[in-house]
């Protein structure tokens, strides 16, 4: 049977997953299955709906520029760029009026970007 030294370290390692509940605005990050943290989120308008489904992390930026705010997190949804990122407007985060991005206070995603990698699942219902 094969031993792995790191084996123990490897089980300690947190992997969180993000879901995203569009009809109260909320995204919830989890820890290892359990709720870690809530935020308040903006959605897509009627027009231009967020996307359902599960996605994946699959890049991130610092300060993007124009309306996406401190941080984007991309995901690999069909049919377009979407993804988790702040804003310039705070005062839309609880409403429907985003292109179908997910719209966090800029604090909010910097505290989400720096704990989650490339990779991780988004849960969109």
């Amino acid at each position: 049977m094969y031993f792995c030294p790191y084996a123990e370290e490897m089980m300690r390692v947190s992997r969180y997953s993000i879901s995203v509940n569009t009809s109260i605005r909320r995204l919830t990050l989890l820890k290892n299955g359990i709720v870690f943290k809530t935020y308040p989120i903006a959605i897509g308008k009627p027009s231009t709906p967020t996307p359902k489904g599960t996605f994946k992390i699959i890049n991130k930026a610092v300060n993007p520029g124009g309306p996406f705010g401190a941080r984007w997190i991309g995901l690999n949804a069909p049919n377009g760029d979407y993804g988790i990122h702040g804003t310039n407007n705070p005062s839309s985060i609880g409403k429907a009026v985003s292109n179908g991005c997910i719209r966090m206070y800029n604090n909010n995603v910097i505290e989400l970007f720096n704990l989650v990698p490339i990779g991780t699942i988004v849960t969109i219902s």
